[in-house]
């Protein structure tokens, strides 16, 4: 399988000119099974996608999250999605989802190590209820004893869509509180595309 960069760093004089941080070049992530380095494009030229580069979308229903989305719930920067990116392809116990819908996926990509899984398959009202619960079953790793939850063995999970005007991962990550997933358990990468793609880290296709 080969893993098609959708936005990646062009070639500058000096290698990884742009860095993450000082010490850090780049980070190795395992996406699909395979080895991808997430890193900044080196073009000092380069500029962010036109999709991101909107100031002014209506509101709502693109409205300013807070940056507290609910208690025990952390809000991730992009050094900590980084660390979450980097385990969650040895540790079964994490998963990064990417919860847009698939048109804004394809325009612009997955953040490498990420999986797909959109908002509305986690929405009651867009989802029947059952497909959900095998979700939770099935992908999440949570129990069910008649009309209870158990959470105790679920994965965490780390939710991130459009960025700080985006409601997709918000939603879901709240539908989760109120069927009890453990706020703990809940992380959320708050910038989202808008962030990283002005960050100019890359990104990758989804697979069909």
């Amino acid at each position: 399988m080969i893993i098609t960069l959708v936005s990646g760093p062009a070639f500058a004089a000096e290698p990884h000119a742009v860095r993450i941080t000082a010490q850090l070049p780049s980070v190795t992530v395992i996406h699909q099974g395979k080895a991808v380095v997430i890193e900044r494009n080196q073009d000092p030229d380069n500029m962010i996608d036109p999709d991101f580069s909107m100031t002014s979308r209506a509101c709502p229903p693109y409205c300013v999250q807070p940056m507290v989305l609910a208690p025990g719930v952390e809000t991730l920067g992009e050094l900590e999605l980084l660390s979450y990116l980097e385990r969650a392809g040895r540790d079964g116990n994490i998963m990064v989802l990417d919860s847009r819908d698939r048109d804004w996926v394809v325009r612009s990509g997955l953040i490498p190590g990420a999986m797909h899984l959109p908002w509305t398959e986690l929405h009651t009202g867009q989802t029947d209820p059952e497909k959900i619960a095998e979700t939770l079953i099935l992908r999440f790793g949570a129990s069910r004893h008649g009309s209870l939850w158990n959470f105790e063995n679920a994965k965490t999970l780390v939710m991130y869509c459009n960025g700080p005007w985006c409601g997709q991962s918000p939603t879901n990550i709240k539908q989760l509180l109120a069927l009890g997933y453990p706020a703990h358990k809940l992380k959320w990468y708050r910038g989202g595309m808008q962030v990283w793609k002005s960050l100019g880290f890359n990104t990758v296709l989804l697979s069909q």
